[in-house]
């Protein structure tokens, strides 16, 4: 590349070629010129204009040398110029690579720690996963002994009894049932819930005719089906009509009592294809109830017990209203006197301010030198009043 000036060309430029070949010209018609005067130099005539001839073709060559001396220093211009922007070019690319290397070894880094972190969290599922089916297999054992001791009716009992407890302990106070509370008859109650009259003392018993939903559930034909069936109506008849008898005292107790199945599939059963039993139940004022519909009476139980315990200590609430209202009438008089303190400290900010805003303006008239202003204002001032008066 060749740069003349404002313009650069190229060396295969035939610009360029025909500007190279004209100077080789120039130079050889120069040449050719000198060798003609020393031969003419015998004519004085001649050597005259020859000589004005060979000065201005000197000019020219002048001229030509330092257009050669331009395209050499743009010649050096063009290669120092494409050299810096080889080396920008090399160090851009450098710097490209070294921030792409840093992101993929950041990458890769990340992509590992994840990759650790998932199959650390893969084993800990798998371990949770090992821990699960020990606890399967350990509750099928469990079911086993559990069928087991529901197989035999003194440990069926206490069975109920210990889920009996587990549900009323959590629902009701401490101080609002009995376990097996003895009543006027001799008989035992598996629970005896204190109730306000009315309804009065409220008992639950926890017993309940398995062997005859195990004989239902196990029946392959018909007859057997038939005959589980009456075994499990006669059972449970002869279940409510001993609970009431027993446990319904009047004057003593409610006029009703609970029939704990510690079974949600009995208590399904029954509602589902023996709805008379529930009925039965209902007439004879014996509600059977299963753990979850349990709860939910003992809820609204305890409701009633609170609602009682209110009622009794009306007269403990009436007076703490009491002393409610004298403590919220006493806020009431100190908030008063407290907006009023408030009330004069902002007037007395105000007074400041419009102090602190006469005193800017007198430093500002002093720094001005505005005498006559500062007189008129001695004029127009109002003493300040002081404590005492």
């Amino acid at each position: 590349m060749i740069q003349l000036g404002d313009q650069t060309y190229a060396l295969s430029d035939p610009l360029v070629i025909a500007a190279l070949i004209g100077v080789g010209a120039l130079l050889l018609i120069v040449i050719l010129l000198v060798i003609a005067v020393r031969a003419a130099g015998r004519s004085a005539r001649l050597a005259e204009p020859l000589a004005q001839q060979i000065g201005v073709l000197g000019q020219r060559v002048q001229m030509l040398g330092d257009g050669q001396q331009q395209l050499s220093g743009g010649l050096t211009h063009v290669s120092e110029a494409q050299a810096a922007a080889q080396n920008n070019m090399l160090t851009l690319m450098e710097q490209r690579l070294a921030q792409v290397t840093e992101k993929m070894n950041e990458n890769l880094q990340g992509s590992a720690r994840r990759t650790a972190q998932s199959l650390g969290d893969l084993q800990q599922r798998l371990q949770t996963i090992d821990k699960a089916q020990a606890n399967i297999t350990k509750l099928s054992g469990d079911v086993l002994s559990l069928q087991d001791i529901l197989s035999n009716k003194q440990t069926r009992g206490a069975f109920g009894e210990i889920q009996l407890h587990d549900i009323v302990s959590k629902a009701l106070p401490k101080d609002s049932y009995s376990l097996q509370a003895t009543l006027s008859n001799g008989r035992r109650a598996d629970c005896l819930i204190h109730l306000p009259n009315p309804p009065g003392p409220i008992v639950v018993d926890s017993k309940f005719p398995l062997e005859a939903y195990e004989a239902l559930r196990n029946a392959t034909t018909d007859w057997e089906l038939n005959e589980a069936a009456k075994f499990l109506r006669t059972s449970v008849k002869k279940h409510i009509k001993d609970i009431a008898e027993k446990y319904v005292i009047e004057g003593e107790t409610a006029d009703g009592a609970l029939m704990f199945l510690p079974s949600e599939a009995v208590y399904a059963e029954l509602h589902a294809n023996f709805p008379e039993l529930v009925r039965e139940g209902f007439a004879a004022r014996v509600w059977i109830v299963s753990p979850t519909t349990c709860m939910a009476t003992l809820n609204t139980m305890r409701a009633i017990l609170k609602d009682a315990r209110m009622r009794e200590q009306a007269g403990a609430i009436r007076k703490e209203l009491g002393l409610l209202y004298a403590d919220v009438d006493r806020l009431g008089t100190r908030v008063e006197n407290l907006d009023r303190h408030f009330g004069q400290a902002s007037k007395d900010i105000a007074d400041i301010k419009i102090s602190a805003d006469k005193a800017g303006r007198r430093a500002k008239r002093l720094d001005n030198f505005d005498f006559e202003e500062l007189a008129e204002d001695r004029d127009k001032v109002v003493p300040l009043k002081g404590p005492a008066e």
